[in-house]
């Protein structure tokens, strides 16, 4: 028998990782006090809230990386320009990967590209209060497929507005 491994410089004792989607499964009530069955006719900010017209809030990243690269510099300078004038509004920083890799690893990346993109943003002047970084891993894929095109977009960060 013999055994695989890949390696990778995502270390998952250095990666705060909460896994929100096993809390919702166990009907464990989640930060808001509340079960998904107890949110039905309720507004929740972030759920449905208008998300800003125009503004490009996605940040890609390279295979097995959380390095932002230098191509979302503007993505990142137009967020930190909305997020100064709406200094009311927070944001999610929803961390995702592509489907390769385990699902605690992915989790793991996940949460280190939000938290990549929350510096970031903080170097720019944006307090960490006004940000929520947090990991679906490879959950909510943005496109279905097994090419490097799906998988590339795929490994992101969803500004969402709330």
């Amino acid at each position: 028998m013999s055994l695989a491994a890949c390696g990778s410089s995502v270390k998952l004792d250095e990666a705060p990782v909460e896994d929100r989607n096993a809390a919702a499964a166990t009907g464990q009530q989640g930060q808001t006090g509340m079960d998904q069955g107890s949110l039905q006719g309720v507004n929740v900010p972030g759920i449905d809230t208008p998300q800003p017209a125009g503004l490009e809030r996605l940040v890609y990243f390279d295979f097995d990386s959380f390095e932002v690269r230098a191509d979302s510099t503007a993505v990142l300078e137009a967020n930190a320009r909305y997020m100064k004038a709406n200094p009311n509004r927070k944001v999610n920083l929803e961390g995702h990967t592509d489907e390769r890799g385990g699902r605690e690893y992915n989790l793991a990346l996940g949460q280190k590209r939000a938290e990549a993109v929350r510096r970031a943003l903080s170097l720019m002047g944006i307090p960490d209060s006004q940000m929520e970084p947090v990991s679906f891993g490879e959950e909510k894929p943005a496109a279905v497929g097994f090419d490097e095109s799906s998988y590339a977009r795929n490994r992101r960060v969803e500004l969402v507005y709330r």
